[in-house]
C-alpha cells in the first residue's frame, strides 16, 4: 500500500486491515435492478440503461456537459455542470451506459443531474448484492473503498467469533463473520431501509460487541491502576474533626455517606479513582476539603485543580476561610499571581512545607514540584482533557499514584455512567443541604425586556442582587447576540440608581478578582457577565439571575447558571430571556429547564436531545467514542455487555485481549487518566 493511500486511511482511522471490516456502510444503493425509463418517478433514486441519442456543451443558462439516453420505454436527459473531456467522450452517441442517481422533473421531462455513469455491454449481469457508501475522506474514492473491504471480506475465517454461544444465542445475535458480511455485501430483498434504520440482528451483533469492548477496555484500565502503589491514609480524624466541629453546619446524610466511601478509598494501598456527583449546592466542595485533610493528617500534600480562575479562587476561599483557624495554610496557584508570590508558593510546595494547594491548569506546569503528593481533586472534570489529568497524577514521586477524586456538577445518567465510567468508582450526592430556597424560573421574550429591568430594580431596592448573564463578549453580525459590554451600558443607562459591575473571560485577572469581591461584598447591585460564572461562585444574597439569549445556552449551562441563585433565605428566581424565532431543538431545551430543577433529569433529557459524545465531551475525556452504538436505543445491550467484560476478564482474558485488539488495535493506553 502506497504512502498516500495510508495516509487517506489513517484520516478514517483505518490503521490496519482488521480497521477495515469495521469501517460500516453509512448507507446503501440498490443497483441491484434496473428501471425502465417509462416507469422513473421525479423524487427517487433509479438506476436505468440505455443507449446515447445525443450529447452537446451547451452554453446556457451556464455551461454544461447534456446527453439524452434511450431505452425500449422512452428517454431520459442527464446533465453535468462539472465535467472533465473524459466524461464527453464516454458519451458519445451509441454508447450503451448505466446510470445511477435522483430523477427529477426538468423542462424537457425526467432527468438526471450528475448521475453516477459507467459502460456495459448488453448481457452485463446485474450486482448481486446492494451497494455500500463508506463514510470516506477527500482522494479516496468508493471504489477504492469497496475493493480494499472487500478482499478482507473474503479472507475472512469464521474462527473470528469469540463471544461465547450462550450469550449469542441469548441475545439472539448472528456470528461476527455473518454480520459484516451481511453489512458490507447486503443482498437485494432486505432492502435499504431496514439497514439504514439499522434495526437488522446484524447491527445488533457490532452494537453489543462495541459495547462489550468499550467495557472490557475500562474495566482492564479499572484493574490496571488497582495494582499500582497509592499512599495509605489513615482516617485519623485530628484536622477533619476539627474541621467538623468548626462548621456552622451538619453534613447531609448523603455527604456523610460519600465521606466514608471516600476515607476508605484513601485507607487503601492502591489508588483511589473515584468520580464524585452532585446536583448544583449539593456541597461537593466540603467533601474535597475533608478528602485533603485526611492527606494531610497522614503528611500527604493534595490539590485541588480547577477549570476557571473564578472557580478555583471561590474554591481557594473557601477552603482558606475553613481551613486558616485550624493553622492550615492553603497555597494558591495562578497563572494571575505576581513572580514573588508564585515563587514563594512554588518553594513552599516543593520543599514540603506547605501540604494544600488549589489552582488552575498552573498547577500542571512544568516549575510546580509536589514531592508529597497524595491526593489530586479535579473540579468540573469533564472541562480537562485526558493528558491534563495525567499530568497532574505524574507530580507525584515516582513509582507512587495519588489518589484521585474527580467533581462533577454535571450529572451524568445511570446508562451513561455505567458505560463510559466503568472504570470509575462513583459517589453521588443526591441529596441538598436543608435551607436551600427552590428557584423559580420564568421564561420571557425579549419584547418584555423592560419588564425584566424592572423587576431587576424591585429586587435591588429589596436589598438583594441580581446576575445579568450574557453568551458573547464581543458583536458578532451572524448570531446578532446582545454583549456583554453593550448589555452593560445599557443596564447602567437604565439603572442610574444601582451599581453594576461587569465580567468576562477576557478581563485581566487582577480586575476580574477586585469585581466578583465587590459583589460578593454587596457594594455591586448588578452584575453583568458571561458564563464565567457558571459554576463556584456563591453570593447568597443574589436572588435573581437573568439569562440573556438563553436559547443559545446548553441544558446544563443553564442549570449551572440558575445554581448561583437560591443560596440565601431569600425566595429566588432565574429569568429566561430568548429570541424568537426559536429551534426545535432550542424549544425543547427551554421546555426542560422551566420544568424541572433535578439536575438528574435534566441530565438525562439533555443526552436524549444532545447524544453521549457531545453531552459528556467525550473527546475530551479519554472515553473511547462510541461509533455504532447509541446508548439511549441500545440501553437493554449495556447490563449483558458489562456482565460479559467481568466474566470473559476474570475467566477468558486472552478473548477480552481479542476483543480488545479488534475494535482499538493499540489505542487502548491513553483512555483514562
Amino acid at each position: 500500500m502506497g504512502s498516500r493511500l495510508a495516509a487517506h486511511l489513517g484520516k478514517l482511522g483505518i490503521y490496519r486491515p482488521a480497521d477495515l471490516l469495521l469501517h460500516l456502510p453509512l448507507r446503501y444503493e440498490d443497483e441491484t435492478r434496473l428501471t425502465p425509463i417509462a416507469r422513473v418517478r421525479p423524487g427517487g433514486l433509479a438506476q436505468i440503461e440505455g443507449e446515447v441519442v445525443d450529447c452537446e456543451v451547451v452554453q446556457r443558462p451556464r455551461r454544461q456537459l447534456v446527453a439524452r439516453l434511450s431505452d425500449t420505454t422512452g428517454f431520459l436527459v442527464a446533465r453535468w455542470l462539472n465535467f472533465y473531456p473524459s466524461l464527453q467522450k464516454l458519451l458519445a452517441p451509441g454508447t450503451r451506459l448505466r446510470l445511477y442517481g435522483e430523477v427529477r422533473g426538468g423542462f424537457f421531462g425526467d432527468e438526471m443531474v450528475h448521475p453516477r455513469v459507467h459502460a456495459v455491454s448488453a448481457d452485463d449481469a446485474l450486482p448481486a448484492a446492494l451497494t455500500p457508501v463508506y463514510p470516506t475522506t477527500a482522494g479516496l474514492a468508493q471504489s477504492a473503498l469497496r475493493k480494499l473491504i472487500g478482499r478482507e471480506l473474503d479472507a475472512l475465517r469464521d474462527h473470528a467469533e469469540w463471544l461465547p454461544a450462550s450469550v449469542v444465542e441469548q441475545l439472539d445475535l448472528p456470528g461476527f463473520g455473518e454480520a459484516v458480511r451481511l453489512l458490507h455485501r447486503p443482498p437485494p430483498e432486505l432492502g435499504v431501509a431496514c439497514l439504514e434504520d439499522r434495526d437488522h440482528r446484524a447491527w445488533r451483533r457490532i452494537r453489543f460487541e462495541e459495547l462489550l469492548v468499550q467495557q472490557l477496555s475500562l474495566r482492564r484500565a479499572y484493574n490496571a491502576r488497582r495494582a499500582r502503589t497509592a499512599p495509605v491514609m489513615r482516617a485519623r480524624g485530628q484536622l477533619t474533626g476539627a474541621l467538623l466541629d468548626a462548621l456552622p453546619f451538619a453534613l447531609t446524610g448523603a455527604q456523610q455517606r460519600v465521606v466514608g466511601e471516600i476515607s476508605r478509598d484513601l485507607q487503601a494501598a492502591h489508588p483511589m479513582q473515584r468520580l464524585l456527583q452532585g446536583d448544583v449546592g449539593s456541597g461537593k466542595t466540603i467533601v474535597a476539603a475533608l478528602a485533603m485533610l485526611q492527606a494531610a493528617e497522614n503528611g500527604y500534600q493534595a490539590v485541588l485543580m480547577a477549570p476557571t480562575e473564578i472557580l478555583a479562587e471561590q474554591h481557594f476561599l473557601k477552603l482558606d476561610a475553613w481551613l486558616a483557624p485550624l493553622g492550615i495554610e492553603v497555597v494558591w496557584m495562578s497563572g494571575s499571581r505576581s513572580k514573588r508570590q508564585r515563587e514563594a508558593a512554588l518553594a513552599r510546595l516543593r520543599e514540603g512545607e506547605a501540604l494544600l494547594a488549589v489552582g488552575t491548569h498552573a498547577l500542571i506546569e512544568d516549575p510546580v514540584n509536589l514531592p508529597r503528593l497524595g491526593l489530586a481533586v479535579v473540579d468540573e472534570q469533564h472541562r480537562f482533557g485526558v493528558r491534563q489529568r495525567l499530568a497532574l497524577r505524574d507530580k507525584a514521586a515516582a513509582g507512587v499514584s495519588p489518589h484521585m477524586l474527580m467533581m462533577s456538577a454535571t450529572p451524568i445518567p445511570r446508562t451513561l455512567a455505567m458505560t463510559l465510567y466503568a472504570d470509575l468508582d462513583v459517589s453521588m450526592l443526591d441529596e441538598l443541604p436543608p435551607g436551600r430556597t427552590p428557584v423559580l424560573t420564568r421564561l420571557a421574550s425579549d419584547a418584555r425586556r423592560d419588564e425584566v429591568v424592572a423587576r431587576v430594580r424591585e429586587a435591588c431596592r429589596a436589598g438583594r442582587q441580581a446576575y445579568w448573564v450574557c453568551p458573547l463578549i464581543e458583536e458578532s453580525e451572524a448570531l446578532q447576540l446582545k454583549t456583554a459590554q453593550e448589555t452593560f451600558d445599557a443596564l447602567v443607562a437604565a439603572l442610574p440608581e444601582l451599581h453594576v459591575g461587569l465580567v468576562h473571560g477576557r478581563l485581566k485577572p487582577a480586575l476580574k478578582s477586585e469585581t466578583m469581591t465587590a459583589f460578593a461584598a454587596g457594594e455591586l447591585h448588578v452584575l453583568v457577565a458571561t458564563t464565567v460564572i457558571e459554576v463556584g461562585v456563591d453570593v447568597p444574597n443574589a436572588s435573581l439571575m437573568v439569562i440573556e439569549h438563553a436559547e443559545r445556552f446548553g441544558l446544563a449551562q443553564l442549570h449551572q447558571l440558575r445554581g448561583r441563585v437560591g443560596r440565601g433565605s431569600a425566595a429566588s428566581a432565574c429569568i429566561l430571556l430568548y429570541s424568537q424565532p426559536l429551534s426545535e431543538t432550542a424549544r425543547a431545551r427551554l421546555k426542560v429547564i422551566y420544568g424541572n430543577t433535578d439536575g438528574f433529569v435534566i441530565a438525562q433529557e439533555d443526552l436524549r436531545i444532545r447524544g453521549p459524545g457531545e453531552f459528556v465531551g467525550a473527546r475530551q475525556s479519554g472515553v473511547p467514542l462510541l461509533r455504532y452504538a447509541d446508548l439511549q436505543t441500545d440501553a437493554d445491550l449495556i447490563a449483558p455487555a458489562r456482565a460479559l467484560a467481568e466474566q470473559l476478564l476474570a475467566t477468558a482474558p486472552e478473548i477480552a485481549t481479542c476483543l480488545i485488539e479488534r475494535w482499538l488495535g493499540g489505542c487502548e493506553g491513553l483512555l483514562r487518566a
